[in-house]
């Protein structure tokens, strides 16, 4: 293995890979030259150990092994200059040695088995999200969007939370919804819903008609995972199915127990509540009959901000949850790009970088 090979991808660097790789070097160089012009009764042979030990830190198992080699042969040639090899002081060194540096070689090589799967597992989850999240377009007719999720999960890119955006007949459709958990079981109902949500456009269904679409694939999906028809379930999915009107500036929406979204305009943050909020998806089968549509204004020069809890309920560390319309109002943003980008900048910064739920973002503005 080469010393480029051995490196961990911290030390790609070649200059700084050199630098690294002198300092068990020299160690093993000065402790060797002075053991052998010192006394035989004192010994320093026991401090060549940090010359593989140190390696390990920065080296791959193959670089570290090698520099665990050099340091046992270095023992050996100050045990032959003192004429005592074979004493058992000397083979107690050697031996030490030895199985020292074997056992810090092994770790490395278990660390760097560890690295390698986990970089695997990143990529996979790195591929799941495009195919289950993808990126929303930049715009669709005359609406500019952004959107940014942020994964709870530790080392993953996904989790509970979803967003879409389809167009549909005189409108742009969007969703943007919150699965109760985490882990894989939310990243698979997620996925049901996504899926149903986009095979819906094809379909030219109602506003209710496609909220009740989705509210029955996360009912009969809970079902299907139960193995018969469940009782009333713990798993639910709060969600926002809106339609951003291309005749008009208006926007209607369903509101399924989420967040209500932000508006900006001209300085202010207002929240657009709705009067009759319906209950989250799954629950219970649904009908179209169940959900009503209430429409808001949503003029050129206004952003609309749509989100998940997990910004709302993230923390500082003082336990003070995110303050997101105190945060707009002093941004004042008018760019869905640069809204987003900034928020997200804020957020993991309020948070400390890590969020105790998934968060999802996405901002929406029309063109002119």
């Amino acid at each position: 293995m080469s010393v480029r090979d051995g490196l961990t991808p911290f030390g790609r660097s070649s200059q700084l890979s050199r630098g690294l790789i002198a300092i068990p070097l020299t160690i093993i160089v000065v402790v060797t030259v002075i053991d052998i012009n010192t006394p035989t009764t004192i010994h320093l042979g026991p401090f060549l150990v940090a010359a593989p030990a140190i390696t390990a830190s920065f080296a791959g198992a193959g670089l570290t092994g090698a520099i665990g080699a050099l340091a046992v042969v270095a023992q050996i040639i100050v045990g032959h200059l003192h004429g005592g090899l074979l004493t058992a002081n000397h083979l107690a060194q050697i031996g030490a040695l030895i199985v020292i540096s074997v056992l810090v070689t092994v770790f490395r090589y278990v660390r760097d088995r560890h690295e390698r799967q986990l970089n695997q597992v990143r990529a996979v989850a790195a591929v799941a999200q495009q195919v289950l999240l993808r990126p929303l377009p930049e715009r669709i007719g005359r609406l500019r969007i952004a959107s940014a999720y942020l994964a709870a999960e530790a080392e993953a890119e996904i989790g509970g939370d979803l967003f879409a955006a389809v167009p549909a007949p005189g409108a742009v459709r969007l969703v943007i919804g919150d699965v109760r958990g985490k882990g894989l079981s939310a990243v698979g109902e997620a996925a049901v819903l996504v899926g149903a949500f986009r095979g819906s456009a094809y379909r030219n269904l109602s506003l209710p008609g496609i909220v009740a679409h989705l509210g029955n694939s996360a009912y009969w999906n809970t079902a299907e995972a139960a193995g018969a028809d469940p009782e009333p379930s713990e798993s639910f999915v709060t969600a926002l199915v809106a339609d951003v009107l291309d005749d008009g500036p208006f926007a209607g929406m369903v509101n399924c127990g989420h967040p209500p979204p932000l508006l900006l305009r001209h300085g202010t943050v207002r929240a657009l509540e709705v009067s009759e909020p319906a209950l989250p998806l799954g629950l219970t089968p649904a009908s179209e009959g169940d959900y009503r549509v209430e429409t808001f204004g949503f003029e050129t020069g206004d952003l609309l901000l749509l989100y998940t809890d997990g910004v709302i309920e993230a923390r500082d560390r003082t336990g003070r949850f995110y303050p997101l319309t105190d945060r707009l109002t002093s941004w004042n943003e008018s760019d869905p790009a640069a809204l987003v980008r900034r928020l997200r900048e804020d957020l993991l910064r309020y948070a400390g970088g890590n969020l105790g739920d998934d968060a999802a973002l996405i901002a929406l503005a029309r063109s002119s």
